[in-house]
């Protein structure tokens, strides 16, 4: 009887351990790092923000707005005035606490009548602070020329700008501002998500590779050949029936998908800053890499010449030219097949500074021994 209960006890030993073991597993088990959301690397048809933009009136500055040089600004206020029956001559208003802006907004195409758009209002005369304004009634217009909301009330600024006889202070962008939920929405955008019978997608990455990847995990999302590619980056979606009228369980559905986006080797290369960027499929070719540096500083100074006392000589001055020319001698070094990891090595260890690399990559794409597409912005 002893004997018996001892199995069963080990018996469930084992059980609880090897659960145990498939939970730890599951929990540090690597996966696919490179894998990325569908929705993260593709846009859809018909999901969209449409861009609006309007031109409008901070006031209440405090001696902070345009100028009598911007007679757009005096007009504006004039115009104004005379709709709300005041009238006022553009040769006599001071815009000082008055700025003339430009006020744009991003709608998404499902906002509707009611629904409120943060917006941002950026200076458009000589203003040298927006702190503390207001803006006032402002229509906000589409591409085809319709208003669509319209957006008023105080103005939040992240920096400030002020000034003395002497001194002057400022802290980040003090001419643009934002206002949250500053708009609110007159008319929607004429489109009906619902009523698509094709989805297209367009894929940020320009890829055959990847593009076909996605073709293939949608069809075998959904169990049959709905997906199809257009070209290099856009992929077509015939709708099952049973989804017409009812995308947003299938787009749900779609949306999570990992995809591994693929793509050629590049550099992207910055010289303003010197930053450079290496994909890491970058691979080299046999290549002997040698780098150094040649500094030359030339320093120049004068040294007076005072003669003794009581002599009849001159003070004069004469010119003195320090030379100092150092020059790096680093080793030759050789790399083959050398992969991104290896080539970042390889160049700090004979000291190439970011300035040097740009150099080098140049060099190494020259000679064709860099298989990547080498990219200057």
């Amino acid at each position: 009887m002893h004997t018996r209960n001892t199995r069963a006890l080990g018996s469930q030993l084992l059980l609880m351990l090897g659960a145990a073991v498939l939970a730890l597993a599951l929990i540090v088990a690597p996966g696919d790092a490179s894998a990325a959301r569908l929705k993260d690397i593709a846009s859809f048809s018909g999901v969209r923000n449409n861009d609006l933009v309007g031109y409008g009136l901070v006031v209440g500055l405090s001696g902070t707005g345009d100028g009598t040089s911007s007679t757009f600004t005096l007009q504006s206020m004039s115009n104004m005035l005379e709709k709300m029956g005041v009238e006022a001559s553009p040769d006599k208003l001071k815009p000082k606490n008055v700025a003339a802006v430009m006020v744009t907004a991003r709608m998404p195409v499902s906002a509707r009548p009611g629904s409120t758009l943060d917006v941002t209002v950026s200076s458009l005369g000589d203003a040298k602070s927006l702190l503390g304004g207001v803006l006032l009634l402002t229509p906000l217009k589409g591409l085809d020329g319709r208003v669509y909301a319209v957006a008023q009330g105080p103005l939040t600024i992240g920096g400030f700008a002020v000034e003395g006889e002497a001194a002057t202070a400022q802290k980040n962008i003090a001419t643009v501002g934002r206002i949250p939920s500053g708009a609110s929405v007159e008319r929607g955008v004429p489109f009906k998500f619902n009523n698509q019978d094709t989805l297209t997608l367009n894929l940020m990455v320009q890829d055959f590779s990847t593009t076909m990847q996605v073709v293939n995990k949608i069809n075998a999302t959904m169990g049959g050949d709905y997906a199809s590619a257009r070209d290099i980056s856009t992929v077509e979606l015939n709708l099952p029936d049973r989804y017409l009228g009812n995308m947003v369980p299938l787009m749900a559905s779609l949306e999570n998908l990992d995809i591994a986006p693929d793509g050629r080797a590049k550099v992207v290369v910055d010289e303003k800053t010197g930053t450079v960027v290496l994909g890491h499929e970058v691979r080299l070719s046999r290549v002997a890499v040698a780098h150094g540096n040649l500094q030359i500083v030339i320093a120049e100074s004068q040294d007076v010449s005072q003669p003794g006392p009581f002599s009849d000589g001159q003070t004069v001055v004469t010119p003195e030219t320090d030379l100092a020319i150092e020059e790096q001698n680093n080793p030759l070094m050789l790399m083959e097949g050398a992969t991104l990891q290896e080539l970042v090595d390889g160049l700090n260890s004979i000291g190439a500074t970011p300035r040097d690399l740009i150099s080098i990559i140049r060099a190494l794409r020259a000679a064709g021994s860099l298989h990547a597409e080498v990219e200057v912005i």
